[in-house]
């Protein structure tokens, strides 16, 4: 099974044209619908994702999923899927990366 998941990754991604010079690792590829932003758990439209959320707003300051750069600067946010996947977002909401579940 392991190996057809595999399968289904590479041609994933010669279908999307993001051949790169070796096979990406299935469990970390954005083609995954783990990863994939069009999985309702990492879509910027949902709820939990949102920045109008008060637990993601750039206004609470007693927020603990901030993410600050070396001079305190509020950079964004981030929001744990269900499925384990940390979602990365700017202050505006826009998914900006991701890091798979262990």
């Amino acid at each position: 099974m392991k190996n057809i998941k595999k399968v289904v990754g590479v041609l994933t991604l010669v279908v999307y044209g993001q051949v790169c010079g070796q096979v990406a690792n299935w469990d970390n590829s954005p083609a995954n619908w783990k990863n994939s932003e069009s999985n309702w758990d990492n879509s910027p439209a949902n709820w939990n994702n949102s920045p109008s959320n008060w637990n993601n707003s750039s206004s609470n300051w007693n927020a603990t999923n901030g993410i600050y750069d070396n001079q305190g600067k509020r950079l964004g946010y981030e929001v744990q899927s269900p499925a384990g996947v940390t979602n990365v977002f700017d202050n505006n909401g826009n998914r900006i990366g991701y890091v798979p579940s262990k």
